[in-house]
């Protein structure tokens, strides 16, 4: 099967690579990994109509995972789970990474990224158990949920796994390390520090991926990410994928990948099926106020709600509690199990409103958020696209709202 890039104009090119320097030529520079505060973005930015029509709303891929080259148990467990058609980035990632290459995989949120690294992968480990995979996030909650997702995929396929964050008790992640996994997946803080205490050893380790590697840039975590990279076998497998690209990431590609496939399915900036709108808090009226009116109305049936510091997404929490509402909080001042309780709390329907900083920004997939409220302003516009791709998934509607005083 070959493998073609689908652009904004539906044409279609065969991929290309880039060579990049070799392992041994000296690292480069990044810039600081701090972003300024309080970046002035143009309002018009926050307002773009859905224009998913029926035509692109029912536009699929031909291919199937019984297409792709697959051990059967686990074409049988990806059946079971009700998935049968690849999404683009499915398609076109997985066949390189079944062969071994190295990958850039950028493409919009919602569209199966975890699965199109997760799949070739699990299946290279059913191949050998010498295939051990290790697979570095930014926040504790994608590593969770990335790890949640593999062991429903090797389901009863004898492939196990560890995760490995910060947060949480040191006693449970060794005794899951005292198993022979064929993954780790963790945050880059505790990984460095599992592995100076010799409790992982990465040269047994001959794939690794880096998941919204942009992120973790932004998180001051290349130091981290180097020092992963410097024990890893040179001939190593390197992937990396993300939703958004900057200067800073072409730097770190050819850092650390060899001639990787680029695969770009990016149709424009937000998801073209999130109506994004901006609401003017009117003068003399309070922004909570505001918000508290927009949430008494019946479409707003599962909100998520960002703000900038975690003071203030504590403050808000309280404060929707105290006039009735059932929310819950997530950001860096709560630790795991509390951050861990509050989203399931979420996705089950427990409480209808969650309140976070950009912690929950990234990754996490949870069905059916019928809205994103940017309640404070995002630093940046790639915060911005990250926060609203929280809406709008799977072939489903959403709406994106960013206040405006």
């Amino acid at each position: 099967m070959e493998a073609y890039f689908m652009t904004k104009k539906k044409s279609y090119f065969k991929p290309t690579y880039s060579a990049r320097p070799s392992r041994s030529q000296k690292s480069r520079s990044f810039a600081s990994p701090k972003r300024g505060r309080g970046v002035k973005i143009d309002p018009a930015r926050f307002v773009n109509k859905a224009v998913m029509d029926q035509k692109e709303k029912n536009l699929t891929t031909d291919c199937k995972f019984q297409d792709f080259a697959l051990d059967k148990q686990l074409k049988h467990r990806i059946e079971s789970r009700g998935y049968f058609t690849a999404t683009p980035i499915q398609v076109l990632a997985i066949p390189p990474v079944l062969k071994g290459a190295d990958v850039v995989g950028i493409a919009d949120t919602g569209t199966g990224k975890t699965a199109a690294f997760l799949i070739p992968l699990i299946n290279k480990a059913l191949a050998s158990k010498l295939n051990k995979v290790l697979i570095v996030t930014p926040t504790r909650e994608l590593a969770d949920q990335i790890n949640k997702e593999l062991k429903e995929f090797a389901k009863g396929l004898h492939i196990f796994s560890a995760c490995c964050v910060g947060g949480t008790s040191y006693s449970r992640q060794l005794y899951e390390l005292g198993f022979e996994n064929s993954f780790i997946v963790g945050t880059p803080g505790r990984l460095k520090d599992l592995i100076e205490r010799n409790r992982i050893n990465l040269s047994k380790f001959k794939t690794i991926v880096l998941d919204e590697a942009d992120r973790m840039l932004d998180m001051g975590f290349v130091e981290d990410m180097r020092f992963l990279m410097a024990r890893m076998p040179q001939d190593r497998q390197t992937l990396l994928f993300s939703a958004t690209m900057s200067p800073r990431i072409d730097s770190l590609i050819g850092e650390f990948l060899r001639e990787p496939v680029k695969i770009a399915i990016k149709t424009r900036d937000t998801s073209r099926n999130v109506e994004q709108d901006v609401v003017k808090v009117a003068s003399g009226k309070s922004k909570i106020e505001t918000l508290h009116n927009l949430l008494r109305k019946e479409e707003f049936a599962k909100v998520l709600i960002f703000g900038r510091t975690k003071y203030g997404v504590e403050h808000l929490y309280e404060t929707l509690v105290k006039r009735g509402f059932k929310a819950e909080s997530i950001h860096g001042n709560k630790n795991f199990s509390k951050r861990q309780r509050a989203l399931e709390m979420f996705k089950q329907n427990s409480v209808n409103i969650l309140v976070a900083t950009d912690v929950a920004a990234r990754g996490l997939d949870i069905a059916d958020i019928t809205h994103v409220i940017n309640y404070d302003l995002p630093e940046t516009y790639d915060d911005y696209i990250h926060r609203i791709g929280r809406t709008g998934r799977n072939n489903k509607f959403g709406k994106a709202l960013t206040f405006i005083e």
